[in-house]
């Protein structure tokens, strides 16, 4: 590309505020969504998905237990906190908007136990976190982006009575145990918001907890 064509280019880039930038991609995604109808407390969730990851198979691939975002807004509001299985979606999470409510983010990752605990018995840093985090009491939100070993821990955990969850957001992304972990963590007896197939992440966990956030903020409650 030359100078000339550069500078055509750079002509075309719109200077627009970050809100300003929000607001025009959420109208992007509502334009392009059509008539396509959404679940009114399912929507704000599945837009942030779409807007977090440019991706519109979470329309269709984005599922919801019966009366999990009202059981999730209640939990929030009353200062539930959140368990992640990444860094990344703890610090994708509106922390200071979470502290206003009450909750805060855990994410055990990097603790020395934990990473001794998965050495001494050949399982996975995450399956540990979900323990580690189930031995608290909570209650928590647990959300799930790239370990599909700490939501099939977190499964087990909910069946043998340990823990119980006020939401579990299951959207780890990949393909070994991926989709597995998804379909067993719906069959737990906990509310859940789930990405179906192998789409997901940690952006996508994150993306979940804040549009949650939002809606409380906004006053939109189930």
């Amino acid at each position: 590309m030359n100078l000339k064509e550069m500078t055509k280019t750079t002509d075309l880039i719109e200077r627009l505020l970050p809100e300003e930038i929000e607001r025009r991609s959420f109208e992007m995604i509502a334009r392009e969504l059509g008539t396509i109808e959404l679940e009114p407390l399912q929507e704000p969730i599945i837009k942030r998905c779409i807007h977090a990851s440019a991706d519109f198979d979470y329309v269709k691939n984005l599922v919801f237990s019966e009366n999990a975002v009202p059981h999730a807004l209640e939990a929030l509001r009353s200062g539930v906190s959140i368990v992640t299985d990444t860094k990344m979606a703890m610090s994708g999470i509106n922390q200071r908007l979470l502290h206003q409510f009450g909750g805060q983010v855990y994410n055990f990752i990097s603790d020395e136990d934990v990473a001794v605990c998965a050495k001494e018995r050949g399982v996975t840093r995450s399956a540990i976190c979900m323990e580690k985090a189930a031995a608290l009491g909570g209650p928590f939100i647990f959300a799930i982006g790239n370990a599909p070993t700490a939501l099939i821990r977190l499964k087990e955990l909910i069946d043998e009575g340990k823990v119980a969850p006020s939401l579990v957001i299951g959207v780890p992304v990949g393909f070994v145990n991926v989709e597995i972990s998804k379909e067993l963590i719906m069959q737990a007896e906990a509310p859940y918001i789930v990405a179906r197939g192998r789409k997901g992440g940690s952006n996508i966990a994150a993306a979940i907890c804040n549009a949650l956030l939002y809606m409380l903020r906004d006053g939109i409650a189930g």
